[in-house]
């Protein structure tokens, strides 16, 4: 297993509903193992298995639930 943790600066988060919908989007991809929301600081913190998923995934599924990555 090849853990790898990565947090990325995401933009467009708001509220509760903002973090559970990021939690829940990017926690349903295969290999995702954790993921944590930070809102005041607009930081998402993921833990996965670089092997099964990689970071421009995550990252693509944080943005088709609306929110960007910068």
């Amino acid at each position: 297993m090849s853990s790898e943790c990565k947090t990325l600066n995401v933009e467009g988060m708001s509220c509760n509903h903002c973090v559970n919908s990021v939690k829940n989007s990017v926690g349903s991809i295969s290999g995702v193992n954790k993921v944590e929301v930070d809102l005041a600081a607009k930081k998402v913190t993921v833990e996965f298995d670089g092997v099964l998923v990689n970071i421009q995934s995550i990252k693509d599924t944080i943005e088709d639930a609306g929110y960007d990555v910068v």
